[in-house]
């Protein structure tokens, strides 16, 4: 994603370009647009951001329905949102074609410590176990004949963070012991672990070759 940042604001057909390879892309890896779409949602803090800055930005002004904008600004805001959308429409292409102990794994090769990839790889995997657990502990409060819905019963839901703290703290030192027991080193292994074939290097390449073309071109009509 290196050449969408290097990508200049005004080249607008290059940003409409990366979406096609972004979209070529997902077909290729059978994922459907809808689901990309519906976790866009994700940037919706930057949405946030940019929005504003029309209004508080300095320099020229131009009115659109009586409202006084910043060029500056509506063009920062345009450079924020395209590209935090095509960002994260790649890496959700990335998470949903590749499995997570393959991405992990390609990360050590990159150097990444060790120690956060597997903190990584323990939050990814037991996310639902935590998760399962806290549902557990809201039906045992229904059973019971409580379920705090105001603000005067918090002292309920800050109990129940507390234990779930606790909960997930023992579990994960008795998951570390039962995995130490059994030879774990610091780094999951991989189910299979086959070297790239020129073939895949090259389909893997082709994509962020098309990208740097655009960006040059995109530089180069300026």
């Amino acid at each position: 994603m290196l050449a969408v940042v290097a990508t200049p604001r005004e080249a607008f057909w290059a940003y409409a370009a990366y979406a096609a390879l972004l979209v070529g892309a997902a077909r290729l890896g059978r994922v459907p647009i809808g689901f990309l779409s519906r976790r866009l949602v994700l940037e919706a803090p930057f949405l946030l951001f940019a929005l504003f800055l029309p209004l508080v930005g300095e320099g020229e002004r131009i009115e659109v329905g009586g409202i006084p904008l910043a060029i500056e600004g509506l063009w920062a805001a345009w450079n924020i949102v395209a590209k935090a959308t095509l960002g994260l429409w790649a890496t959700l292409i990335v998470a949903a074609t590749t499995p997570i102990a393959e991405i992990l794994h390609g990360l050590e090769h990159l150097r990444m410590p060790r120690v956060i990839t597997a903190i990584a790889g323990f939050m990814i995997r037991y996310t639902d176990v935590i998760t399962g657990e806290m549902q557990r502990m809201k039906i045992a409060r229904q059973a019971r004949g409580y379920d705090p819905r105001f603000l005067w019963q918090a002292r309920a839901l800050t109990a129940t963070a507390g234990t779930l703290f606790i909960r997930s703290y023992e579990r994960g030192e008795r998951v570390y012991l039962a995995m130490l027991s059994r030879g774990f080193t610091g780094s999951l292994p991989l189910t299979a672990h086959n070297a790239a074939v020129p073939r895949q290097w090259a389909m893997a390449l082709l994509l962020p070759a098309a990208a740097l073309v655009v960006n040059l071109s995109s530089w180069a009509a300026l």
